[in-house]
This record gives C-alpha cells, structure tokens and sequence, in this order.
C-alpha cells in the first residue's frame, strides 16, 4: 500500500538507499579481501567488466584484394594483409600437396611393374587399414583454416586489449595506394628536414595563430596573406609555385571563422594532394593549466589507431610535416590520436621519474606490467596548442577543381560503428 504523507515516502526512500548501499559497500569491502588474497580474481573480474564501446564493436568493409579504390572504404590494413598471407600459405600447402601426389604416383607406377597388383597379402591389408585410421584421426584433430580465420564478435573483441590506443603501423601501406601517391610514400627516408610556409586566408585576423603554428611545426616560416584593397591577391595556386621554387615542402593555410580557427588545409608540395580538415576545440599553449614553454628542439612524433588505407594516407601526411630525426634531449613529444575519425594533437615534454606508492605501474596493450620499467613513471607537460581535427576532403590536385579523392558526406555516419580512418 503507497504511503500518502510525502515526508515519510522520502525518509522510506533515503533508508532504502542507505541499505542498498551499505550492502553494496559491504560486497565491494569483502571482494577486495579476497582480491587480496588472491590477485587472478581481480583479473578475472576486470576481463569480464571491459565496457563494450563504439570502438570495440568497429565494423569494416569485406573486400577481394586491394587493388581496388580503398580509400573509399573502411577496411583493417592489417587484417587484409594477414589474409592475402594467408592466402599465399594456403597456395603453397597446395601446391605442395600436388607435387607429394605427383611423386606417389610414380611410385606406385615402379610398384606396379615389380609385383602383380592384384596380389596383396592379409598383413598389408591390416597396415593399410591402420594408416587409413591414423589419417582419419589426424584430420579430425587439425582445426579447420575457416573456424581459425572467423571474425570475432563485438562480444568477443570486448575482453581483448583496447585498440584505440594502438600506434600506426606505416609500413603496411597498400601497393596501390603508394602508387597513387609516390611522394607521399616514398621509401627512404628523407635526408633534409621538412620547410613549411604558413599562411592564412585573405584579409584574417588570425596572424597570432599563424605564428603560434610556426613552434608547432619546425622549420617552418609564416607569412600574412593580407593585403590593401588595390594589390594583388594571390591564390592557393600560386602561392604552391611560389613556395615549390622555394624548396618548401608543404603549405598550411588557417581557414577563420567568426575571428576563429575553423581549419586547417594542407597542400603537399609540388603537386599535391591536399588536406581539408575542420578544427575544433583549440586552445593555445598559455591558457593551459600548468603549461610549459616549448623549445626549437625537433619533437618526437606519435601517431595512433590509422588502421584504414585513408587513415593510412592521412598518416603519411603528418609524418612528411615532421623531421624523420627528432632531437632527442630535448623530450618533446607531439601525439595524433585518432578516434572515432577526430585526431586529437596534443604536444608534451616529458621527463622520466621514480613511480610513487599511490601511482600504478605501468602497463602494455596487454594490459599487464611492463617487464624492466618497475619503478619509473614518465611526467608529462603539456605546451600546446592543443587543437581537434576532423578531415573533410582529400583533392587529388590542389584546390577543389583539380578533382577528388574523397569526401566527407553526412550519410557517412549514419552507421555508428563505421569509422573512415
């Protein structure tokens, strides 16, 4: 029966909750006892309590090989590698298996001229018949290629090591998407460090931005695009040409909006491609809480999760804006994280330092502790800026007219767990 004075419903109320959550504190008080006890209880519980995330149920495109277009697709760099390995093995357990039935042939053919085929003794019948048995036995217990090659569940990729923070492999580049872009893909690694010129659109305001972008990138020069009304404005065109004949290896224009940064584009000298990408989010490095200074050392260059072959090229990308060789002494780190399509750029200073007691070791993408860093933890110090992009377009020229590698479209994200990079 409901009770009908409210200030009893409410005092009923907050003693249900306290029980409730003194038997839940009770059950969490005597769990860490046993835990303690025993640490594979703790393990056990943390493998079945990983959440299932957007990016543990990520689907991807099923395609036959890459030679098609992929950079319209969403497909697992790494897993259409092993695959096509895969493949190849399999073609050369068969291949062998002819040549062994090629060559038993021949045998049983020598066989056959040296004694009557006809003529088998009782003892050879029985070895046969053992030999047909074993063979028999011996296939059941083989596992089969397709029960081994099947796609986990979103389930079963739940209570394996998160993927998000996994660092992009660039050397498993597609055949075919290094062909289309050779410069991008070049497999040596460059002598001379990269020039950048930075820019911004016509009449911005955005010039302390700009040179905020000039410690970002190293060896890079800003130069202000504004003009009076009766000069000359010059293009996105020719201001490639102006900066190609001056060795500089890529642009990187401030797109503004409402007196704020609303993109960046990314022109790869000579030719091209170029990058569209919307920013959000951006904050400079003095409005941070507890923010360094950065130096003119070379930083270190992070790049994770580009697992696709668009997320593979947009690597390619940031890489060619960085120096190969980083300046190690200086412990400058910049890190783009992918996720969910948006890359998160952040830059660090870190230092490495004694683990405290309250601290927690640390770990691999296993999840376990690390062997040979007992006892070190590194600081980090954020000097920023500390921005988030998004990319919108890839041209195969420069500008929108010389035509497009792909687009981003709203229809894109219909499907939630279908990522682009």
């Amino acid at each position: 029966m409901a009770i009908k004075n409210k200030q009893v419903r409410k005092l009923q109320h907050i003693k249900r909750k306290r029980t409730e959550n003194a038997a839940k504190h009770k059950l969490r008080h005597e769990r860490r006892k046993e835990e303690a006890k025993d640490p594979s209880l703790r393990a056990e519980r943390l493998a079945r309590s990983v959440p299932l995330t957007l990016d543990r149920k990520r689907t991807w495109d099923d395609i036959g090989s890459d030679d098609e277009n992929l950079l319209g697709l969403s497909v697992d760099i790494e897993r259409l590698k092993r695959q096509r390995q895969e493949e190849e093995e399999e073609e050369e357990e068969e291949a062998d298996a002819k040549e062994d039935e090629n060559e038993d042939e021949g045998s049983e053919e020598d066989d056959a001229d040296e004694v009557d085929s006809m003529i088998m003794t009782d003892s050879e019948e029985d070895d046969d018949d053992n030999d047909d048995n074993d063979e028999e036995k011996s296939n059941k217990s083989k596992p089969s290629k397709k029960n081994t090659n099947k796609i986990p569940t979103a389930t079963e990729r739940a209570t394996s090591p998160t993927h998000s923070t996994k660092s992009t492999n660039l050397n498993l580049a597609p055949e075919a998407l290094a062909a289309k872009f050779p410069s991008l893909f070049s497999s040596s690694t460059p002598t001379t460090p990269p020039k950048i010129l930075i820019t911004t659109g016509i009449n911005s305001t955005l010039h302390h931005e700009a040179k905020l972008l000039t410690s970002l990138f190293p060896n890079s020069v800003y130069i202000r695009r504004s003009a009076h009304a009766h000069a000359h404005k010059f293009s996105v065109k020719e201001i490639s040409k102006f900066a190609s004949n001056r060795n500089f290896t890529a642009i990187v224009i401030v797109n503004e909006d409402q007196k704020k940064i609303s993109g960046l584009d990314i022109v790869h000298l000579p030719q091209g491609p170029m990058f569209h990408f919307s920013v959000s989010n951006w904050i400079e490095g003095k409005k941070l809480p507890g923010h360094g200074t950065a130096s003119e050392a070379y930083p270190e260059l992070i790049l994770n999760n580009f697992r696709s072959p668009l997320g593979m090229l947009t690597a390619h990308l940031f890489r060619s804006l960085w120096p190969a060789q980083p300046d190690l002494a200086g412990r400058q780190v910049v890190t783009i994280h992918n996720q969910r399509d948006y890359c998160f750029v952040r830059r660090h200073r870190y230092v490495f330092r004694e683990k405290r007691e309250t601290e927690k070791p640390v770990v691999g993408a296993d999840g376990k502790e690390m062997k040979g860093v007992e006892g070190i933890k590194a600081g980090l110090q954020e000097l920023g800026p500390r921005m988030t992009l998004k990319l919108r377009r890839v041209d195969k020229g420069i500008q929108r007219a010389s035509g497009q590698e792909w687009e981003w479209k709203g229809k894109m994200e219909k499907t939630r767990t279908k990522f682009q990079l």
